[in-house]
């Protein structure tokens, strides 16, 4: 797919990261939320991680949703370790080759790569501070979906390690630790953030920006350039099927692409062929959502509903909660029967539900808030089989 680069963005942040904007606070951690599949991933791959090299910054990117079955506590100490690697020199390898693991970094940490932040290896603090000085330079340590690490008690571990390492690493006027952490569900990701207990307690969700008609003119420039026969491109008509496809532009360029392929046999203008082919997608969408619903049994049905419409106020157990399962199933419903339909929820695949470590659970995919809500607000929930 076609990159559309957004370098005029990526700097700005290169900027804030690095305490150097008045109004900003992303030097003690930038908090990013988008949609999923909106560019988030590859904005901060393609524009953010380039950008922060061009500044002379040592960047480790990790990505919580490459391994699900991984714990994310591993993810980023290997993704550290990794980043370690080049720094080991020419010794480092020859010991490596000999059967030694332990390295002398930075000339006073001994480290062994494949233990950091394990019980017998060194810290992530320390670990990230020998990266900084083996590397001379300051580091960002960027972690995509990183509501993913409160899923697992290593990953809450992990992310309390950094909220340490930037603590003991960065002063007013020199950072040198610099930390990036998006997510795809803002919700889930404010449990970062939100309480007195989170290990990031303060700091500030931003919503990423979405590509806006600038990306659409760009679009609109290649269509005229390849093929001239189109001229001129109604970019009022493209923003508006951009729009209906969630402002996610692999699927919007996917369906150009087929819509100006020469074997489309397409008639009337592409423009509102697209349009249309977006309008399809969100039917299909809301189908998928609703036929995922109505296929699960009565209770499962009604814990989905309360947490689609509690957010992060949903209580399991509670007394209140207890009564709406029994309202909507027409039976009793014990503690127990309620825990074993969340893990029936959880291991769907496509799973449904999410939980974080300390027992804390919200809808998995943040698109079926927005079909609940469209429901309820149009007076048609609860969905009903024909």
């Amino acid at each position: 797919m076609i990159h559309y680069q957004r370098t005029g963005l990526a700097e700005e942040l290169v900027i804030a990261l690095q305490g150097k904007s008045v109004f900003s606070d992303a030097h003690n951690g930038l908090f990013l939320a988008a949609p999923r599949r909106t560019g988030k991933s590859t904005f901060l791959q393609s524009d953010l991680k380039p950008a922060l090299e061009r500044a002379g910054i040592a960047v480790v990117y990790v990505d919580l949703w490459a391994d699900q079955r991984r714990d994310p506590g591993a993810l980023i100490a290997e993704s550290i370790g990794r980043a370690l690697q080049p720094f080991l020199g020419v010794v480092a390898r020859m010991a490596k080759k000999s059967g030694l693991d332990k390295i002398s970094l930075a000339g006073w940490l001994q480290i062994d790569t494949t233990k950091i932040g394990k019980v017998d290896g060194v810290t992530l603090v320390d670990a990230l501070q020998a990266f900084h000085e083996t590397a001379a330079k300051p580091v960002a340590l960027i972690i995509d979906e990183a509501q993913h690490a409160l899923t697992s008690v290593d990953g809450e571990n992990a992310m309390a390690a950094l909220k340490s390492a930037r603590d003991q690493m960065n002063r007013p006027d020199d950072i040198t630790l610099m930390l990036v952490m998006s997510g795809s569900d803002r919700d889930k990701l404010l449990r970062l953030v939100n309480t007195s207990g989170a290990p990031f307690y303060g700091s500030q969700i931003q919503r990423m920006p979405e590509l806006d008609r600038k990306f659409i003119a760009h679009i609109a420039g290649l269509i005229e350039t390849q093929r001239p026969e189109l001229k001129p491109v109604n970019a009022d008509k493209l923003c508006a099927a951009f729009q209906a496809f969630g402002f996610r532009p692999q699927f919007f360029m996917e369906s150009l692409g087929q819509i100006l392929s020469p074997l489309a046999g397409i008639t009337e203008s592409f423009e509102e062929a697209l349009q249309a082919s977006a309008e399809q997608q969100q039917r299909d969408e809301q189908a998928q959502m609703e036929s995922d619903y109505l296929g699960l049994k009565p209770l499962e049905q009604a814990l989905l509903w309360r947490m689609l419409d509690l957010g992060s106020r949903f209580r399991p157990y509670d007394n209140e909660a207890l009564k709406f399962y029994r309202e909507q199933t027409g039976a009793p419903v014990s503690a127990q029967k309620v825990q074993n339909a969340l893990e029936t929820l959880r291991q769907r695949i496509p799973a449904l539900v999410w939980k974080s470590a300390r027992g804390e659970y919200a809808v998995d995919d943040v698109a079926m808030n927005r079909w609940y809500h469209n429901l309820k607000n149009t007076n048609s929930w609860p969905p009903s089989a024909l």
